[in-house]
């Protein structure tokens, strides 16, 4: 029985049901649990009501506030949460006195909704099949959801499909010293447009989204323009970009977007940020059945203790509905240059690895955390991370649930710099099914991302349609063995679909870092993954895909039941410091020994995703 499930049942006189997976039929509650109290929430509510099932409260908030002043010591406290959608204005934080209680969809998983989204109406026709609407808002919004899906920011060269990033155009060599230019870009002339409003010089211009690196393709950018100078074909940026725009005079692949002259595609939008005016083309030329939401909050649940001896600890998020964030003006990954941060550490060239200061949330935000289950989640439309965890958590576990249309990782967990205290541990992720991850950050885009993180286990997922990484697992080369903390995970039952769909030198699978040192013990296990053909773009201009990647380091793996599809490299690149048993890269290899039937989402997972 889990730690939370006791605490549902006792708070409840319902038949036994299943609910988004995570809470299963149960048995009777435990001794001394038999008058936990179980509070009730809809979104016609009143917070003036006393929480009860037939008079419920209208907000989580007013719940968890209730909650704090109410003592529930050796009792699990149940918010049953009706269905319905419930308007997130404001981050919706927990803290170390919101320990020991559940929050739940009590009629399914996925039907109580916390939605960051506002829907867009009053649409008239503008030109050219385009529509307008006022926006009332404070601040702007840097992405839009129709009919559940993202829209694309209005760009050239235009998408290509919904399905691909493509097509691009290519920086070139300024001038024959500005090889290592990072915050100017050459073009050829004939490219860009003189007609075009970049917005040059306002709080609103123009954007490049960059694979920076010329030949490299490993990262993107998303960069505010300056000015364009039209006489000398170059574009000056905002900010540097992670890498030089030219790599050997090969250059980076890039799109401009977010000017109104650029509109002129169906599902393309532009926000006019001046006059907050909204303009959108949609398919089949007309906005009849249409639903437009725009983004209101980067974060919907903010889940953190005071410090990492101060946690948040044992709390529970089962069927909950989460949807409709908010992206970013500029992104870069990570800072340059090692101390770039401004802080002493160690080892400081884990600067160059984590997300900067300003980048460092999900939809969902785990900070110092400890026995947190989140559970049965429908996480959908992202601007940023799916579920973001920083630093100090460990035994969470993120089950039976779908995360689609995120805007960068799906799950992220990002341990404290090397060194410096092994808090990221003892994780479960399992029974998970993530679609189309790294919508507006393809250059970093994982299903499930770890960094310096141990001791996790990862089973029965599934990763579909990712620009780069199905999962990862990093910690930095320079690092002495067991200063990394990435040592002792479990991935099993996986399967990586529609990988590095636009970048290179990579792996569905793939580790940075890890385990440098002789004589390298077997410390991480990976069997029964299945990765499926992983081919980019044709205008990638790196090195191939790979299956497995085990890049600088990577060793003291154990694979097992590997099977990997059509790769443009090899199957499998490592530095011979692995054990592999049946994999079909080596002689030998014997399906009957992969359970394919195990492989994946397990049938009780909660949501429909046959046919995707």
């Amino acid at each position: 029985m889990s730690r939370f499930a006791a605490g549902v049942l006792a708070g409840l006189a319902l038949p036994a049901l299943v609910l988004g997976g995570g809470v299963a039929a149960r048995a009777a509650a435990p001794a001394g649990q038999d008058n936990c109290s179980s509070f009730w929430v809809a979104p016609d509510g009143d917070n003036r009501a006393p929480g009860t099932e037939s008079k419920p409260w209208k907000t989580i908030e007013h719940a968890r506030d209730t909650l704090r002043i109410r003592s529930h010591a050796g009792c699990t406290p149940v918010v049953n949460l009706r269905a319905g959608t419930y308007l997130v204005d404001k981050t919706i934080t927990f803290d170390d006195r919101d320990s020991g209680v559940t929050y739940r969809s009590v009629d399914g998983p996925g039907r109580a909704v916390l939605d960051a989204g506002r829907e867009v109406t009053g649409w008239t026709p503008y030109q050219d099949g385009i529509f307008k609407a006022k926006v009332d808002v404070d601040q702007p919004f840097y992405t839009l959801y129709v009919d559940g899906a993202r829209a694309t920011t209005a760009r050239y060269p235009n998408q290509r499909s919904d399905e691909e990033w493509a097509p691009y155009l290519k920086s070139v060599l300024i001038e024959p010293e500005k090889e290592a230019i990072r915050d100017q870009v050459g073009f050829t002339e004939g490219d860009w447009d003189e007609t075009w409003n970049l917005g040059s010089y306002t709080d609103w211009p123009a954007q490049l989204m960059i694979w920076s690196g010329g030949s490299w393709s490993w990262f993107t950018d998303t960069v505010p323009i300056k000015n364009p100078d039209w006489k000398d074909n170059k574009v000056t940026l905002d900010y540097w970009t992670r890498y030089a725009m030219m790599n050997s005079r090969s250059g980076s692949r890039y799109f401009v977007q977010n000017s109104l002259d650029l509109l002129d595609a169906e599902d393309e939008y532009y926000l006019d940020w001046a006059n907050k005016e909204l303009y959108y083309k949609p398919r089949g030329g007309t906005m009849d059945g249409k639903r437009v939401l725009r983004p209101a909050q980067t974060q919907v649940l903010s889940l953190a203790g005071v410090t990492p001896t101060r946690r948040l600890h044992d709390i529970a998020f089962d069927g909950l509905g989460i949807a409709n964030t908010d992206f970013m003006q500029w992104y870069r990954s990570g800072w340059i240059s090692a101390g770039d941060s401004g802080q002493k550490h160690k080892y400081k060239e884990y600067d160059r690895q984590i997300e900067m200061t300003r980048n460092r949330y999900g939809a969902v935000t785990l900070t110092n955390t400890r026995n947190v289950d989140l559970t049965g989640l429908h996480l959908r439309d992202t601007g940023y991370h799916g579920v973001y965890l920083l630093s100090a958590n460990d035994h969470v576990t993120i089950a039976d649930s779908l995360l689609e249309n995120i805007g960068a990782d799906g799950i992220k967990v990002e341990g404290p710099y090397p060194g410096e205290g092994d808090v990221a541990n003892h994780n479960t992720f399992t029974n998970l099914y993530i679609d189309h991850v790294g919508e507006l950050v393809p250059g970093d885009a994982a299903g499930i991302e770890l960094m310096d993180t141990g001791s996790n286990k990862i089973s029965h997922v599934v990763v579909k349609h990712s620009a780069r990484y199905g999962i990862s697992l990093e910690a930095r080369p320079e690092v002495k063995d067991g200063e990394g903390y990435a040592v002792n995970n479990e991935f099993s039952y996986i399967r990586l679909e529609k990988t590095g769909l636009d970048s290179g030198d990579m792996g569905a699978f793939y580790t940075y870092g890890i385990d440098n040192q002789e004589p390298h013990p077997i410390q991480n296990t990976v069997r029964q993954m299945v990765v499926t053909d992983v081919i980019p773009d044709d205008s990638m201009p790196d090195s191939g895909t790979r299956g497995v990647h085990m890049d600088a380091g990577g060793c003291g793996f154990s694979f097992s039941d590997i099977e990997i599809g059509t790769v443009t490299d090899d199957k499998y690149q490592s530095y011979q410091c692995n054990e592999v048993t049946n994999a079909n890269w080596v002689a030998g290899f014997d399906p009957g020994r992969m359970e394919y039937d195990k492989i994946g989402v397990l049938p009780s997972f909660p949501y429909p995703v046959e046919g995707r």
